[in-house]
């Protein structure tokens, strides 16, 4: 029984070896610029699906994911809202991210196959940053309350999907708590969701007004890592818990 529980878990770690990276650098940008189709699309990077809505109705308003290289870390405001407050990418040599709009629909990235998301970096846009951090939203009169203080908190929840787009696990983290504002690229595993075949991004804060949330609904992310769920791994697994149980049974009745 030892030997299949370490068979079983070298193949885990053998997969964990060759798990894709989704780092949005396979999609050719100019240099300190944004995607910006101007239209509802489906972009792809790294295998998997990124939403991208906007609104027709008032030729504005972009939601879902966009993809970017923009450095600016000091602008305040939306018209800044496509850069990460790191001002690069995650990693050397990674220049692209991806910058998430909640608001309006929503930011959902999806896959063909079933994956386990081992986890990725995420991190604030430079708008949301300086909007909690200093109060500033770029205008003459702040929408935002002002600097968070301790107990304020901005989230991120993201949930599991399922072949069919129903909700699985959900996990949440921290991209403020209090006064700590993050301004750097942060790791977060992800793998305890579980087999999915995408997942669905939210954010929730602590500065809240009659029309919602007031803070800027906007993160970035970058450096995803996947690994592919094949079907036999899952017939592996069932088959070494059938051994297992087997054997427990048989030390029972001794």
């Amino acid at each position: 029984m030892r030997k299949i529980i370490v068979g079983a878990g070298l193949y885990l770690a053998m997969l964990t070896a060759q798990a894709a990276i989704i780092d949005f650098d396979d999609n050719v940008l100019a240099a300190d610029s944004y995607y910006a189709p101007n239209a509802n699309v489906v972009w792809n990077s790294g295998g998997a699906s990124f939403n991208h809505g906007w609104n027709d109705l008032y030729s504005c308003c972009w939601n879902g994911f966009t993809y970017s290289n923009q450095t600016d870390t000091t602008t305040a405001g939306y018209l800044n809202d496509r850069s990460a407050v790191t001002g690069d990418g995650q990693g050397v040599g990674q220049d692209n991210y991806a910058v998430g709009y909640t608001g309006n629909g929503g930011s959902t990235m999806t896959f063909s196959n079933a994956q386990t998301v081992l986890g990725g970096y995420f991190t604030n846009t430079t708008y949301g940053y300086l909007a909690m951090a200093n109060g500033d939203d770029g205008n003459a009169t702040p929408y935002v309350k002002g600097p968070f203080a301790a107990g304020d908190f901005f989230n991120l929840t993201i949930t599991g999907l399922d072949a069919l787009g129903g909700d699985l696990l959900s996990l949440s983290f921290a991209l403020a708590d209090g006064t700590n504002v993050l301004d750097t690229w942060a790791w977060q595993d992800l793998s305890s969701l579980g087999e999915v075949y995408g997942l669905r991004f939210e954010l929730s804060s602590s500065d809240v007004g009659a029309f919602g949330m007031n803070t800027p609904a906007y993160f970035a992310m970058d450096s995803i890592s996947i690994v592919p769920v094949p079907a036999a791994l899952w017939m592996f697994i069932s088959a070494i818990g059938v051994l297992g149980f087997g054997r427990l049974r048989r030390n029972a009745n001794c």
